[in-house]
């Protein structure tokens, strides 16, 4: 644990580090009693909201922490505060302590050395992370143990099956359904997350996973790569809901506008969405979750702590509690938020432990995205 009580010792408070890593822990423990933790996440989902809820009563009575979810609609918001904050020059007292984040978001705060760390190998709950899993690569960008595992993403698609009994199973079949079928199919409005993350997904398929995708977007041919990708969305558009005029905000409407009758495919970048759908009353009980044939976009998400976050001590306590096997149980949990966790198996409970992920295809390089969505926005966003 030296990197992270050297760099606490220097940011936070004079930390012993002959001390052992269990003194050392119960020190943070002590530095955090008392402090109050911003953290900026999504706030578009009442699930999340919920569990997010139960960790911030735990929190409080475990370590006297007392977690503020500041709801962001999209963690860009948070990047460019903490970007405003160094230009000005407030290396500490900054406004935010704890962020949810991955892909671009966390590159660009990498870069621009936003970010407090290396600490995640010194957390005690590190010990139960599954090293399997992609948890030090971001976008295929080294995390450097600047931000932890939090949980797991995969792209899926949400249908009725007493609507749809065969839904599509590739892009190619989706275009074909949504000329059958006009004004039944769409996806949420890019930049928004999900709507870039369809973007994505169906790019990687309509190329094959070009490998110059994992690269640099300015060290490729960028405009013969994403042709497929452009030629596609001129002609699903024509027939998407709406005339492709108009597009759902996220994925929450999308749940909506199936549950309303109005599309066959919801969008969600949790497979486990739809139980928790059901638990609450939001879908009925016929809908399912499915993955494409070629596979499901997947990703990693994190938490980190800016560089100046005012307090570094209860943002560490609370990464390290949402990583624990309880948490994260409760995270996985179908009838709560059905997150996929990170930990090992062996550390888990209930339905956390029971559901496994579909097919995996990996995320691009994290520079795509922003040029991706600029010609989105160019293109259709009027």
């Amino acid at each position: 644990m030296k990197n992270l009580f050297t760099a606490l010792a220097l940011a936070v408070t004079t930390f012993s580090v002959s001390a052992t890593d269990t003194e050392n822990w119960q020190q943070i423990e002590a530095e955090a009693a008392g402090q109050h933790v911003y953290f900026h996440a999504w706030g578009g989902n009442q699930e999340i909201n919920r569990y997010l809820g139960w960790a911030k009563k735990e929190l409080k009575r475990r370590y006297d922490v007392t977690l503020h979810h500041v709801k962001v609609t999209d963690i860009t918001e948070t990047t460019t505060r903490l970007i405003a904050e160094k230009a000005a020059g407030k290396a500490q007292g900054g406004s935010v302590d704890m962020l949810w984040i991955n892909g671009e978001n966390f590159k660009s705060l990498k870069d621009n050395q936003l970010l407090f760390g290396p600490f995640v190998e010194d957390l005690p709950s590190w010990q139960y992370v599954d090293k399997s899993l992609p948890v030090t690569v971001d976008f295929s960008e080294p995390t450097d143990g600047l931000e932890a595992p939090w949980g797991m993403g995969q792209l899926v698609f949400i249908y009725d099956e007493e609507e749809l009994a065969s839904p599509p199973r590739s892009y190619a079949e989706m275009l074909k359904y949504a000329q059958a079928n006009p004004n039944r199919l769409t996806y949420p409005r890019p930049p928004e997350f999900h709507g870039t993350s369809f973007l994505k997904s169906l790019l990687i398929e309509l190329t094959s996973n070009d490998p110059r995708l994992q690269k640099n977007v300015s060290e490729t041919d960028y405009a013969a790569a994403t042709k497929p990708l452009w030629d596609y969305l001129d002609a699903f558009h024509k027939v998407a809901w709406r005339g492709g005029k108009q597009f759902p905000a996220g994925t929450a409407e999308t749940l909506q506008l199936l549950d309303d009758g109005q599309i066959d495919l919801a969008i969600t970048f949790n497979p486990n969405a739809v139980y928790a759908a059901h638990a609450t009353g939001n879908l009925a009980e016929s809908t399912k979750a499915y993955a494409m044939d070629f596979g499901a976009l997947s990703n990693i998400h994190y938490l980190a702590v800016p560089w100046n976050a005012n307090a570094k001590a209860g943002a560490l306590v609370v990464i390290n509690f949402l990583m624990c096997p309880e948490a994260q149980s409760r995270k996985g949990n179908i009838d709560i938020w059905g997150d996929p966790s990170v930990l090992k198996t062996e550390f888990l409970s209930g339905s956390a432990k029971e559901h496994k992920p579909f097919k995996s295809v990996p995320e691009t390089h994290p520079s795509w995205q922003s040029a991706i969505e600029k010609e989105w926005l160019q293109r259709y966003g009027s």
